[in-house]
């Protein structure tokens, strides 16, 4: 959900994880070994350090599969996170809406230069927004200026969304809420992080084949590849079992917790509603960045990347793409909802691959989730600072 809060959180995720300005030019990600023990250490960092409940990563390696957890899934219980748990990706759900898309490019049914005036005829107007001037390929990778609707007052910040959580939102409204403000940019002229052009995205799928974007995203992708723990729940507020418990705390209250695990997430439809595990969520990434879910043609144009200055790596579609302190190439995206916060990662080759997530979005301004990944990518240890793994790439 692209509030300011989350748009500073997945900024300073991605500042931790590049670096940019020293980071060398990009190679394979050091082998870290069978034990993962810096990941596991950045996992009870994230516990003991910055607070988070409960941690839960999982690693696909030459060395095989590797789960790691660190604090409790649920107070009642006091069990720890399990692999098989399920949770909210956030805004991992992306890159699914964007394989969907490129998936009926392939097939000839839509194009990425198709304007959104073509398939959503009328939607985008208002206050200078005009879905004339955007593509579809904007959209994916967020060149199109729009105003996110989830900086709009009425549902921006985690005090409205619990307002909110469990209205039932439609798309059409959504996409009415970015309508009341002025574009951020002309279509192509910038670069801006936000979650109304994937709602059109999956809007514009639905127009194209006549068919939910579930359904289509569950024919297309959750069946062939076995994803059976993998849902885009609707209006259903609760989580299926096993799961554990989601936390997320009021800005303006006094600081104390607040279970925020069960709510309607129809207010992010397609662009972040997905529930998962950790074991889908790799698997997924695996057949994506292996080839087995688009032809060689879209996924070239899902790598084809635009610089993203806000989070100082690139974007694709639907995709990021990080080039990491140590040098290692990483492609994937970051998920963050109330309660809940997630990266998935992997190199180009697929061969190495992490999915983690926590269950609170407290972590977020924090190096928590960045740890994890540098300790599994780079061999970082947690809690490194900048300035010594800016110091380590010009030795």
């Amino acid at each position: 959900m692209a509030t300011r809060r989350v748009r500073t959180a997945i900024t300073a995720l991605l500042t931790t994880l590049t670096l940019t300005a020293a980071a060398p030019a990009a190679r394979p990600a050091p082998a870290p070994g069978p034990g993962h023990s810096l990941t596991r250490q950045a996992l009870l960092s994230a516990v003991s350090v910055h607070h988070v409940p409960g941690a839960l990563a999982r690693v696909q390696d030459a060395h095989g599969p590797w789960h790691g957890a660190a604090g409790t899934a649920d107070p009642t219980t006091h069990r720890p996170p399990l692999p098989a748990d399920h949770f909210r990706i956030g805004s991992i759900s992306k890159t699914f809406v964007a394989t969907v898309v490129l998936q009926l490019e392939a097939e000839g049914r839509l194009a990425l230069s198709d304007t959104v005036e073509k398939w959503l005829p009328g939607v985008v107007r208002g206050h200078g927004h005009d879905g004339r001037k955007i593509t579809l390929r904007q959209l994916l990778n967020h060149t199109g200026g729009l105003f996110d609707y989830t900086e709009d007052p009425e549902v921006g910040g985690v005090g409205p969304f619990l307002e909110h959580r469990w209205d039932t939102w439609r798309p059409e409204q959504l996409v009415a809420l970015a309508m009341r403000h002025e574009p951020l940019f002309e279509p192509g002229t910038g670069w801006s992080y936000g979650t109304t052009g994937f709602v059109l995205a999956a809007m514009a799928v639905e127009k194209a084949t006549g068919h939910p974007y579930g359904e289509e995203l569950a024919r297309r992708v959750l069946r062939p590849l076995g994803l059976r723990d993998t849902s885009l729940p609707g209006t259903r507020s609760t989580l299926p079992r096993p799961a554990g418990r989601s936390w997320t705390r009021l800005p303006e209250g006094p600081g104390e917790p607040v279970d925020i695990t069960e709510f309607n997430p129809s207010l992010v439809w397609a662009a972040g509603e997905v529930v998962s595990t950790t074991t889908d969520v790799d698997r997924f990434y695996a057949a994506l960045l292996g080839g087995r879910l688009l032809p060689a043609a879209q996924l070239a144009e899902m790598t084809t990347t635009v610089p993203a200055p806000a989070f100082g790596q690139d974007a694709g579609l639907g995709i990021f793409r990080a080039v990491l302190p140590c040098g290692a190439e990483v492609w994937g995206h970051t998920g963050l909802l109330p309660g809940q916060q997630s990266v998935a990662f992997a190199t180009r080759d697929a061969r190495h691959r992490l999915v983690s997530t926590f269950d609170t979005d407290w972590a977020a301004g924090t190096d928590a989730a960045g740890d994890v990944v540098l300790a599994e990518f780079c061999g970082t240890p947690p809690g490194t600072p900048a300035s010594a793994l800016r110091q380590r790439d010009r030795q």
